[in-house]
């Protein structure tokens, strides 16, 4: 089911930046290459038992560091993969998915990337508060 937020009622003046938002949540909504998991790191028992953060894991099996790259441009986390084509081989069977892929999260106000790593075809991205 599709829904349509209009923020032209002149009740909902300055909010042109949550129509934005929605409308790119929309767009990368039917993705599903590669697929993700976002998971709610623990807290650090600081203070007013604060949440830890966000990790956002990507399976990426077969993508080299060189083929990735994990960017910030406003408000957004832009994962990028693309894989260089085999020279000189001949495949009978190819089943493993080797196309880029362009994987986008809006972010929070406040949600900064600490660290991103690749880990047995996982590619790891850990965000703080």
């Amino acid at each position: 089911m599709n829904r349509h937020v209009t923020f032209e009622s002149p009740y909902l003046l300055g909010f042109e930046h949550l129509e934005k938002l929605l409308e790119r949540a929309a767009r990368t909504a039917g993705d599903s290459y590669p697929p993700y998991n976002i998971e709610e790191l623990p807290g650090d028992g600081g203070a007013l038992g604060q949440a830890g953060g966000i990790r956002i894991a990507l399976a990426v099996a077969g993508f080299s560091k060189d083929e990735l790259s994990v960017t910030e441009e406003d408000h957004q986390l832009l994962i990028r993969g693309k894989q260089a084509e085999p020279d000189g081989k001949t495949f009978l069977h190819r089943g493993i998915a080797a196309r880029q892929f362009l994987r986008s999260f809006v972010l929070a106000d406040g949600i900064e990337v600490s660290t991103a790593a690749l880990e047995n075809g996982l590619l790891k991205i850990d965000l703080v508060r």
